[in-house]
């Protein structure tokens, strides 16, 4: 009879599992993704012209993206970089494969000039494929 009452005991206690530990870090992964996601997706902050686009040319391939900033400066892939480097950098790529794709992101506050002398260091270069980027309208 005692022994009964020993194991009674005993199955009635019952493992929980403390939710409030696993609801926090849950929510403290969800805040940290929601933060750093926009910073993953734009390196460089410029405001882009709108206009009516198309599909951007990259296919399968990863594009090459220049960015101009509203100080008129040149980024390559998030690193800054003048145009003469630029021109060197971009005929040693399109000389492997002149389908290459390359994005140019130009400020809309710039000036037309600015943003014609990347295009015509692009098309020096016998880029095939090039795009400039803009925003839906």
């Amino acid at each position: 009879m005692a022994r009964m009452r020993r194991r009674s005991r005993i199955e009635r206690q019952k493992a929980e599992i403390g939710m409030n530990s696993l609801i926090d870090l849950t929510f403290l992964l969800l805040v940290t993704f929601i933060v750093t996601l926009p910073a993953l997706e734009q390196g460089i902050s410029i405001m882009l012209p709108q206009a009516k686009t198309d599909q951007l040319p990259t296919k399968d391939k990863k594009a090459n993206v220049v960015t101009i900033d509203k100080d008129s400066r040149i980024f390559f892939k998030d690193k800054p970089i003048t145009l003469d480097e630029l021109e060197n950098t971009l005929k040693a790529m399109a000389e492997k494969d002149p389908d290459v794709p390359v994005l140019v992101r130009g400020d809309e506050r710039l000036d037309y000039g600015s943003v014609m002398n990347v295009v015509k260091v692009v098309y020096k270069c016998k880029v095939r494929r090039m795009a400039l980027v803009t925003v839906e309208k």
